[in-house]
């Protein structure tokens, strides 16, 4: 099987545009630059995974894309705008659920639609009920954080980061505390909610198999410091199976070419 082609062109408008990003970290002994001159275009509805190794500098490029970090050059420009700091259209979900333990799982989204004063409290509690149904919690609306798995809390992080309807939904590893079998099952929600929303999707993973099984792109990423070493194409149809032949095919591929940029990164 040939490695999977690299994107050239979109067919779609951009939802996100970073353009000569870089960012750098001082400290008393040194200074560390995380990113160098990134730029990559995001279309609308479409579902992009930054892939890479630890230090390579995608949760400090999903963190200025959230407008939650400033790049010390470059800029990122959302519908055409630039972001000059958060906004309730691009919505971060992070490693950990960050839940209000003091709420159960209907106060937590509920908490989140605070981002829409246009709204009536009836509207919120009506969208927070059809959120936590969307993420399969009908049935506990009304548990509190500490009764719930970690694969739930992260279903109602998902749900509060939904239920706002951001143009952008950004997600920093969300499932990379999870075991193997929750994670699989979320995949799969991951997707058909996807595709029912076709919201404009960025993610971070250090995991090859789950970039392929998510992704529309793949955007493999350099460390020391950050760079776009390639980007690829997944063509698959979906939804995708994690565990399919096919996929791990594709993953192989990509493990391979990941390696191979480390290792250059490495030589230079």
């Amino acid at each position: 099987m040939e490695a999977a082609p690299t994107i050239l062109s979109e067919t779609r408008p951009a939802k996100l545009v970073v353009e000569g990003v870089s960012k750098r970290f001082t400290s008393k002994r040194n200074i560390v630059q995380a990113l160098d001159n990134v730029s990559l275009s995001v279309a609308k509805g479409e579902f992009v995974c930054l892939l890479g190794p630890s230090g390579c500098g995608k949760s400090t490029l999903l963190d200025i894309i959230a407008g939650l970090t400033k790049p010390d050059e470059g800029r990122v420009l959302a519908d055409g705008k630039r972001v000059e700091g958060p906004g309730r259209q691009r919505l971060v979900m992070f490693q950990e659920s960050a839940l209000f333990p003091w709420l159960d799982a209907f106060g937590n989204v509920m908490f989140g639609l605070k981002l829409r004063p246009d709204l009536t409290n009836a509207e919120r509690r009506r969208i927070a009920s059809e959120y936590l149904d969307l993420v399969g919690l009908e049935k506990f609306k009304h548990a509190h954080v500490h009764e719930l798995s970690g694969g739930m809390k992260q279903r109602v992080a998902l749900a509060r980061a939904l239920a706002p309807d951001p143009h952008v939904l950004l997600m920093d590893e969300p499932f990379a505390a999870l075991d193997a079998m929750t994670r699989d099952q979320l995949y799969d929600d991951i997707q058909r909610i996807w595709m029912e929303s076709r919201k404009t999707i960025v993610f971070v993973t250090h995991n090859v198999r789950e970039a392929v099984c998510l992704g529309d792109r793949i955007v493999l990423m350099s460390p020391s410091p950050g760079r776009i070493a390639q980007i690829i194409d997944i063509p698959l149809p979906r939804p995708r199976d994690i565990n399919s032949p096919e996929l791990a095919a594709y993953a192989s591929k990509i493990a391979a070419a990941l390696k191979g940029k480390a290792v250059g990164a490495a030589e230079e």
